[in-house]
């Protein structure tokens, strides 16, 4: 190649890299610039909720297992209560106390003052 062309590939590549550095500096830029900084806002902001999101969801799956325990829980201690209160079960509970079931049925007072 000759000096000439390379002189002008050389020109014409240094220009637009120089066309290049013009559109960076350029108005337009400077102009946006409040809606690059809005666009980035609104990406984290979207990002933020996300990750709440994730958070909350999280705290429901926790608190949904932990209903369940509770749940099987009443239901044991349920079981257990009526299992108890049975009058059979009852008058074994008390037999170490000396307390022992009526075989004759209870007496009714009245009151002979009154009318």
């Amino acid at each position: 190649m000759s000096q000439k062309t390379q002189k002008k590939l050389r020109d014409s590549f240094f220009s637009q890299k120089k066309d290049w550095r013009k559109l960076l500096y350029q108005r337009w830029i400077v102009k946006n610039i409040p809606f690059f900084l809005f666009a980035a806002v609104l990406t984290v902001l979207y990002i933020a909720n996300g990750h709440y999101a994730d958070k909350t969801i999280r705290k429901i799956n926790a608190t949904s297992r932990h209903l369940k325990e509770m749940e099987y829980e009443f239901k044991t201690v349920k079981r257990d209560v009526i299992f108890r209160s049975k009058e059979s079960e009852l008058a074994k509970a008390v037999e170490p106390l000396g307390l022992k079931e009526l075989t004759i049925p209870p007496l009714i007072l009245t009151d002979t003052l009154g009318n």
